[in-house]
């Protein structure tokens, strides 16, 4: 029986951390497991008392937010399984979920990265997804399949090859994280998983989804509250995910898609919600490209707790 290593990223969320844990612990069947939580620079460290009341998993506390990609890589250093399962703290797991996906990449060793299908927590039989689209490498965009529809199995059968792995849930095999690497941290929040497939894929491997395999995520089916971290990184790493991805030649046409279509159409928005702060954010996040390299360290923004 192959180990997996189980990774979570804990950022001032103490509670929902130990609901997956006693998720892992009382629903999980799967006895072949390592689970390493660390705790993103939490203003309050749960640490020691977890510690104590979890002496089976491991914890590590990194005193600094280091964001989607640190938090995950910080424990990926410290896994020794053979298959590592990167999971949302937020996230509560079914009872075959490990060895099924387990199952799915014995059978076939070209896959480097796998993701269950997955439910809102809060809406029951609701798909928050059920694969990825591939990108839009002019504009940028692609689409979550299945998200907010009910599931009545009618992607079930539509297992295999799929844009992109879930952030929330993924599963990537030892040999296929050796070639690839660990994922990109200058992303901080958001496109890093996908950037992590794209690099996946370039080193031989596929992209799966086993959608007879489930997860519950308890992100909202609202989109919540605008913030302009949010605003700011969802902007900047759009830009950046086509600079690392895309030849020169795609880039300047996306450039331009970006210049005359995204930016008047998010400034008009900015005025129509009166969301004035969020207009010189989002230069920001258009300049920081004219100032850093593609894997320039510098995120360009403050970072509050």
């Amino acid at each position: 029986m192959k180990l997996v290593s189980i990774i979570t990223v804990n950022f001032n969320q103490p509670k929902i951390t130990e609901d997956l844990l006693k998720s892992l612990e009382t629903v999980n069947t799967y006895e072949e497991i390592e689970v390493i939580v660390v705790d993103n620079g939490s203003v309050n460290n749960p640490v020691t008392d977890w510690q104590v009341r979890y002496p089976n998993v491991t914890f590590i506390r990194s005193d600094a937010n280091t964001g989607f990609a640190g938090g995950n890589n910080i424990g990926i250093q410290e896994a020794t399984g053979d298959y590592l399962f990167l999971i949302n703290n937020d996230t509560e797991v079914t009872r075959t979920l490990i060895g099924d996906l387990v199952h799915t990449m014995e059978n076939n060793p070209k896959i480097g990265i796998l993701s269950p299908k997955i439910h809102y927590f809060d809406q029951p039989g609701m798909l928050q997804y059920a694969g990825y689209t591939q990108m839009n490498y002019f504009t940028c965009r692609n689409a979550c399949i299945g998200q907010f529809e009910i599931d009545r199995g009618q992607y079930d059968s539509s297992s295999g090859t799929t844009g992109y792995a879930h952030g929330a849930a993924m599963m990537i095999s030892r040999e296929a994280l050796e070639k690839a690497g660990v994922m990109d941290e200058n992303y901080f929040l958001y496109f890093e998983e996908l950037d992590w497939c794209e690099r996946i894929r370039k080193a031989g491997y596929e992209v799966h989804t086993n959608l007879s395999t489930l997860i519950y995520h308890k992100e909202s089916v609202s989109v919540g509250k605008r913030s302009a971290l949010k605003e700011y990184f969802m902007n900047r790493n759009r830009i950046l995910f086509i600079r690392k991805n895309a030849s020169s030649g795609t880039f300047f046409i996306f450039s331009l898609y970006f210049l005359f279509a995204v930016t008047p159409r998010n400034l008009v928005q900015y005025l129509v919600n009166k969301e004035y702060n969020f207009i010189p954010v989002f230069f920001r996040a258009i300049l920081w490209h004219f100032t850093n390299k593609a894997d320039s360290k510098h995120l360009g923004f403050p970072l509050n707790r």
